[in-house]
């Protein structure tokens, strides 16, 4: 793996987990009334599911991509 291609995915998980990030605080913002108060609160539960499953299991998942063989 070369060094631009080492940055690139480093640059791609952490956008990944900071997106992650944003969706769970959107989430919570959502749940306590604060942002989009005339949406259920049922939207701010399934963001922060979301963003908390995208935060943990994103990586893996990407790094199990990155470790097959190009065919």
């Amino acid at each position: 793996m070369t060094e631009e291609e080492a940055k690139r995915r480093f640059f791609i998980l952490q956008f990944t987990r900071l997106f992650a990030v944003i969706m769970v605080a959107l989430g919570a913002a959502n749940v306590a009334g604060k942002l989009l108060p005339d949406l259920s609160p049922m939207l701010g539960y399934v963001l922060l599911v979301v963003g908390a499953a995208d935060f943990f299991i994103a990586p893996i998942i990407l790094k199990r991509m990155w470790q097959k063989p190009p065919q």
